[in-house]
């Protein structure tokens, strides 16, 4: 996986660690860091992808549109709640999400962190 390039929209599988830097729990992953930056470091930026769908999305939280394009097994939600990665602990590359689902997430990511 460290060879293939890995763009903004990417959909992966991870060791997605807690906010306490503790555990971890695998799970699938969207990459919000760009090309540039990932083809100039050895690690990604990273936000957690859940399956806890809420009926009200909450602050900076984007629902995911076509999750199947995304190759996600349900439908799924982007927590705001970044990390980063070494390339070398991604599991494996799952999809990718389509445009519309993108730009909500380019949304998500300036009303999270402005």
């Amino acid at each position: 996986m460290s060879t293939m390039l890995i763009e903004f929209g990417a959909i992966i599988l991870v060791r997605f660690p807690f906010t306490n830097q503790v555990e971890a729990k695998q799970r699938p992953a969207v990459v919000v860091s760009n090309r540039t930056y990932n083809a100039a470091r050895p690690d990604l930026v990273i936000m957690a992808i859940t399956s806890q769908v809420r009926a009200t999305a909450g602050l900076g939280e984007v629902r995911i549109a076509d999750w199947q394009a995304a190759n996600l097994l349900k439908p799924s939600v982007i927590k705001p709640v970044f990390a980063t990665i070494e390339r070398g602990l991604v599991i494996r590359s799952l999809g990718n999400l389509q445009e519309p689902d993108q730009a909500l997430l380019r949304e998500a990511i300036t009303a999270s962190l402005g």
